[in-house]
């Protein structure tokens, strides 16, 4: 498929396509701007002084596109493991938003996979939760989304709120998000559903029985990186 051909149907929706801007994290990310002019910066991928991500951490992030069956093929666009888990972390937990473009390429790879030869795929993330949202000032999957070049809907809705889901294991997790998410106004939409990194898949299984409960056509999922073990790489 080839760049730029996943778009989303034109739609009465297009009101939910949008970020949602918020004075806070306007603010969070000026600050954030701010102080990278004045503080060190060193390479998120090996810790090199003076450069946000080295010429050798930035190969390390060219797309290995990889599948993994779920109750949708799941496309990723890297392993997370070595360079790719480090600036991922980075990306979430630091606040290096430019890192988004960094990783933009994975995930359009793993969109554009998921897509195939379809046109008039809706792009859908998985929601952030509001304590992440609060914690970081932006949302992860939509960021890098942006700076690929894909517009997204929201169009799934938490339902109720899961535990953290760090040091569960996969039975564990699943019962975790079972019914966390609901689905809006996707009845007849084909969607590919969208997040950061995959683990067990939980998250986005449930995502997928949403969207699927409300009459969404899934197709495929995507993610900027997935961990490897189960992953077959193309």
């Amino acid at each position: 498929m080839r760049t730029g051909d996943v778009r989303l149907t034109p739609t009465p929706h297009d009101e939910l396509m949008e970020p949602d801007l918020r004075v806070g994290a306007v603010l969070r990310g000026a600050l954030a701007d701010a102080l990278a002019l004045v503080l060190p910066v060193a390479c998120a991928g090996c810790d090199e002084p003076d450069v946000p991500l080295c010429p050798t951490c930035a190969g390390q992030l060219r797309p290995q596109p990889a599948r993994r069956a779920l109750t949708v093929t799941v496309w990723s666009g890297l392993p997370f493991h070595g360079v790719t888990a480090r600036v991922v972390r980075a990306l979430k937990e630091d606040g290096r938003t430019g890192l988004a473009r960094e990783l933009a390429p994975a995930l359009r790879a793993a969109v554009d996979a998921a897509a195939g030869d379809r046109r008039d795929v809706v792009v859908v993330p998985v929601p952030t939760s509001r304590a992440a949202f609060r914690r970081r000032g932006y949302r992860v999957v939509e960021l890098v989304a942006r700076r690929a070049g894909l517009r997204t809907a929201r169009l799934l809705l938490t339902a109720r709120r899961a535990a953290d889901q760090r040091g569960l294991g996969r039975a564990e997790r699943r019962r975790n998000v079972a019914h966390t998410l609901r689905a809006r106004a996707v009845e007849g939409l084909r969607v590919v559903v969208i997040d950061d990194v995959v683990t067990t898949g939980a998250t986005l299984d449930e995502a997928v029985r949403a969207l699927r409960e409300g009459g969404a056509d899934v197709i495929g999922a995507a993610a900027i990186a997935a961990t490897p073990s189960r992953m077959n790489r193309l």
